[in-house]
């Protein structure tokens, strides 16, 4: 399925011909991380040299297509201003099938940069965001689709408006191929969930649960389908493993038998990594941000903790105030950030600088510009930042 609008190019239109940022070394020449001021789209084109199928997560905020201006007013960040010397972090006035192929061709260079086993989450509101998932069908494949994750980002409004009110956004979920890196992320099981979900006691005390131990779905060959204990699984289903595997369980007092001679698996709360994270997400935004539509750190950091491991390469191409950027870096990922705005590059570089101590002695990167005339090396161009 494709979704159709005028003007839409070819990918191989898009990858051919799309403009190719000449990037220069401003400073931290050699260093792992990179922070690139630049228009996107030309500098995704020039990271292809090095970096295709490299890397491993990406995460991207783009405009929303909402036809604003953001500001940033006495330190804080605004979308409108009553000043005309407030300085523009960004402003969002594409719209339309003009916002449909300006996200598609970054989704496609991205699809290019990322790895086998890597994932990319792209944030997005609810008037644009069921649009933006017919692209990203299109560009990585509807089998590559995993969530469509519901943010909670602040309280409850009350607008005087003839609908609902909005307290949530969209985060669309999807990856390079099937077999992406997860690390199943858990909550804890709160008393009531205990209480609830684990309601037999064995007789040590100790709080369990039984599921069937046949699932869906028929088999040909193999084992699950044969006779266990002078029994099939039902018509339709398997057993969960072979036979051999269910005798062990049955030894070590793992099945529970009904008194019709049902057999039941144990599952202990005490063995229990915590309950699968659903798709509805509760991470509030900064109540009052330093840059224009500032994501919660916390949420970058779970994101990264799922679908990462240590060293891998984390990149996000819109990278605003650098929430992705800190995230990674706190939790020892390699990063790419870009922006073509000056206001974000600075605040980037701030909020970098100001990395507790707690957590590392400096921070190294390189920072490259678009057309910028690199100044002869010197160690004073490394952008290293010590801590205070």
């Amino acid at each position: 399925m494709k979704i159709t609008y005028d003007n839409k190019k070819s990918e191989r239109d898009i990858l051919e011909n799309a403009p190719r940022a000449e990037l220069c070394v401003v400073a931290g020449e050699g260093a792992e991380n990179k922070l690139i001021h630049s228009d996107n789209l030309a500098a995704l084109k020039a990271l292809l040299d090095d970096y295709a199928g490299k890397v491993d997560l990406i995460y991207i905020d783009p405009p929303f297509a909402t036809n604003g201006h953001f500001k940033i007013s006495d330190g804080r960040a605004n979308t409108v201003s009553s000043s005309n010397d407030d300085a523009i972090a960004y402003s969002d006035t594409i719209v339309g099938e003009e916002f449909l192929e300006f996200l598609r061709e970054r989704l496609i260079f991205l699809r290019e940069l990322l790895s086998e086993r890597g994932s990319i989450y792209l944030h997005i509101d609810y008037k644009i965001g069921h649009y933006v998932k017919l692209v990203m069908d299109e560009v990585f494949g509807r089998g590559m689709f995993r969530n469509d994750i519901s943010r909670i980002k602040c309280n409850p409004k009350n607008f005087n408006r003839k609908a609902y009110g909005n307290i949530k956004d969209l985060i669309l979920f999807y990856s390079k191929s099937t077999a992406p890196t997860w690390n199943d992320p858990r909550v804890s099981f709160s008393e009531e969930d205990e209480r609830r979900l684990f309601k037999k006691l064995d007789s040590s005390g100790r709080r369990y649960t039984t599921i069937p131990l046949h699932a869906p779905g028929e088999t040909v060959n193999g084992n699950t389908n044969k006779v266990w204990k002078g029994m099939k699984p039902p018509k339709g289903r398997h057993w969960r493993t072979d036979p051999a595997i269910l005798a062990e369980w049955d030894k070590q007092g793992l099945i529970e038998w009904s008194a019709n001679g049902v057999p039941r698996k144990k599952i202990f709360f005490d063995e229990r990594g915590g309950k699968k994270v659903q798709d509805i997400w509760e991470f509030k935004d900064p109540q009052y941000p330093k840059y224009p539509t500032e994501k919660n750190l916390d949420l970058l950091k779970f994101i990264i903790e799922a679908s990462s491991n240590e060293g891998d390469l984390v990149l996000d191409c819109f990278a605003g105030s650098g929430t992705t950027l800190v995230a990674a870096h706190s939790l020892g990922r390699r990063w790419i950030g870009i922006d073509k705005s000056e206001p974000a590059i600075k605040v980037v570089q701030k909020r970098l600088a100001d990395i507790s101590t707690d957590l590392f002695s400096k921070v190294e990167y390189e920072f490259l510009k678009e057309g910028y005339a690199a100044p002869a090396a010197t160690s004073s161009n490394k952008s290293t930042l010590v801590q205070k």
